[in-house]
């Protein structure tokens, strides 16, 4: 008999996301991700300056539509990304696990960021009034200031923990209505491009939530030079990247959010205020009517 012939394993390469499809990066160039003794995993798209103006692409195109979504409906498709991340759970502990994540604590992550997007998915409909107001005026109006959505926000998420912390970022800045473009963590990207297989399948409209994956140092510096960018939120913990950022922000006066969390678990991973942190607040003026 012939002697069986040796099997290579066939490598998954995770694909960046955005505007709703998967995408292998303009260039082509990969990252290889290990696990603790250095052997290799998977490999996943390194992304470019190129990719990252397409997500801005897609993202701006996708704002319209989303803002118009009534907060009730952006709630309902927010929990139906919940529902659908419940059903999958099993794939994303796994992906935990397979970079060192014990199992305990792999379910409690995945568990953690599930609750997260059904804790955001609550706020959509009440951040208005909480953070808006009536204001008293010395004339025959009606002074409303109200948040609305600031548009298209670029966002870098923590290394630790890689899926909870993302998604601790990005649900308070669509829940009010902006499309996010998310740099997932270099040292721990595999859950995250995980996690927007899943979103794919959702009611999420295309272009909300777009995820790129690479470098940080390559990739910041166009975050913060494209002028289609409303605003940052930076939870990479990283100072040399923190400075970088700010710099450039001051140049082209684009808002810049530093969030620092030392416990992503907790009561201090999830704040209704940090939705005020990409929006708007806007007065209006309506005449008293006799």
């Amino acid at each position: 008999m012939p002697r069986p012939r040796r099997r290579l394993t066939v490598q998954k390469t995770y694909k960046l996301f955005i505007g709703g499809k998967f995408a292998r990066g303009e260039n082509g160039r990969v990252i290889a991700a290990r696990d603790g003794q250095g052997n290799v995993l998977a490999n996943y798209c390194r992304a470019s300056r190129k990719d990252f103006r397409d997500a801005v692409r897609a993202a701006r195109s996708a704002v319209a539509g989303w803002t118009k979504c009534s907060p009730y409906l952006r709630g309902q498709i927010l929990y139906r990304a919940a529902e659908m991340l419940e059903g999958r759970r099993r794939e994303l502990e796994s992906e935990l696990a397979r970079v060192g994540s014990p199992a305990a604590r792999a379910r409690g992550e995945v568990t953690a960021a599930i609750d997260r997007l059904v804790y955001y998915a609550g706020w959509t409909d009440k951040f208005s009034q909480i953070l808006g107001s009536v204001n008293p005026v010395a004339t025959a109006h009606f002074n409303f200031t109200i948040p609305e959505p600031t548009g298209v926000v670029a966002a870098l998420a923590p290394d630790e923990p890689a899926l909870l912390g993302m998604v601790s970022v990005i649900a308070p800045i669509i829940a009010s209505g902006n499309s996010v473009i998310v740099l997932a963590s270099t040292a721990n990207a595999l859950a995250p491009l995980t996690f927007s297989e899943i979103i794919a399948t959702s009611d999420l409209p295309a272009g909300v939530f777009n995820l790129l994956a690479g470098d940080r140092n390559e990739l910041a510096p166009h975050f913060t030079s494209h002028m289609d960018v409303n605003a940052i939120v930076d939870a990479s913990d990283d100072e040399k990247i923190g400075e970088e950022l700010q710099a450039g922000t001051a140049i082209n006066v684009k808002r810049y959010i530093r969030r620092t969390v030392a416990n992503y678990f907790g009561r201090e991973g999830e704040n209704p205020y940090w939705i005020l942190d990409t929006v708007e607040m806007k007065t209006a003026w309506h005449p008293i009517g006799l």
